[in-house]
């Protein structure tokens, strides 16, 4: 069984300095139909204004990933990591007992484009820490590169938590098919262009949510982006 999430029916708001798209509840968007799918909790569309960002503020028991599509964010917390994630890299923060941490755009002129993913651990209460992997384009190109997976696979960043983390990107004719367990519960998130998923047409900023499904397959790709979740049920 496949649903859409289409884009324009996420949850949206504007601060000024950040205007954010919710898929699923998240603070002052409240929709009990998406509190969730599977063990994925948020995935916030976010844009950060140049010169402005998020102040100190903490987390506990929470895989935290992001997810740059342009400008550059920086990110300092109290384990003493400050580092700026590009586009390119993943970023994961496991929060556990807890963490204080802030994100800015420093850029002058360029906004800040980014998703910001959190996915519920499967245990709770461990030290906290944090990991930045570069996955360069090619690595992308024409295949699901595995970004983020409970065992550090395929060079992927480790998560606290049964799920899989998938980026590609595809143009043309690139088709791909990916195994999966019906059982379990998957999640693609085009973050642009044009693609057909099992058969059912997406644009940018549109989601699918699938269950009961043995293959997923990703094709009739116009300049896309995308993310594919493979989730606990």
């Amino acid at each position: 069984m496949l649903t859409v999430r289409k884009s324009n029916a996420r949850g949206y708001a504007d601060h000024g300095w950040l205007k954010s798209f919710h898929s699923f509840s998240f603070a002052g968007y409240f929709d009990p139909l998406h509190m969730g799918w599977g063990n994925l909790r948020v995935i916030n569309e976010d844009r950060i204004a140049p010169g402005t960002g998020f102040g100190t503020h903490g987390h506990r028991d929470m895989e935290i990933i992001s997810y740059v599509m342009s400008g550059e964010l920086a990110h300092k917390d109290t384990m003493g990591n400050v580092r700026g994630i590009p586009p390119g890299d993943v970023q994961r923060m496991s929060a556990g007992s807890g963490v204080q941490h802030s994100e800015f755009n420093h850029a002058p002129q360029q906004t800040t484009h980014f998703l910001q993913i959190w996915i519920e651990p499967n245990v709770q209460g461990i030290a906290p820490s944090y990991e930045q992997k570069t996955f360069v384009e090619a690595e992308k190109s024409g295949v699901l590169r595995l970004v983020a997976s409970p065992d550090a696979a395929q060079g992927s960043v480790l998560i606290h938590a049964d799920a899989r983390l998938y980026a590609g990107l595809m143009d043309g004719a690139q088709s791909v098919q990916l195994a999966t367990d019906p059982k379990r519960k998957l999640y693609v998130h085009l973050i642009r262009g044009a693609l057909q998923v099992n058969g059912t047409p997406l644009e940018g900023g549109d989601a699918a949510l699938l269950e009961g499904e043995s293959q997923l397959v990703l094709d009739h790709a116009q300049d896309v982006e995308v993310l594919v979740f493979d989730l606990a049920p």
